[in-house]
């Protein structure tokens, strides 16, 4: 699986495009969404409350320092890109396609 239509190498990181659906019930990376990465977050779009979340669920999903991340755009939209500091896109994409090991596409997260 290829997943290099998510996300784009920059000179000093990787900056992935997401898809975020706030207030949901559950925290989870959910697969991807055309050439995105969708998640969802319980915190609600309300005082940057989601994206606070969007970056902790990352932190904690991919394993990257949470101060390696940075929210580059969308900050009030569901369409969002975050920069991942220090991060070459070969490590990235295997970080990534850990992560998206559990995930049945258009479905969710696989029942365990």
């Amino acid at each position: 699986m290829n997943l290099t239509h998510l996300y784009d190498v920059a000179k000093d990181g990787v900056v992935l495009r997401l898809h975020v659906q706030p207030g949901a019930g559950k925290e989870a990376i959910i697969g991807t969404h055309g050439n995105a990465l969708k998640v969802r977050v319980v915190a609600p779009p309300v005082s940057g409350r989601a994206n606070q979340a969007v970056l902790a669920l990352l932190s904690r999903e991919l394993g990257v320092e949470s101060a390696a991340l940075t929210l580059t755009s969308g900050e009030t939209g569901r369409v969002k890109r975050v920069k991942f500091a220090g991060l070459s896109g070969e490590g990235f994409e295997t970080k990534l396609r850990v992560a998206l090991e559990g995930v049945n596409p258009g479905k969710g997260p696989a029942r365990r």
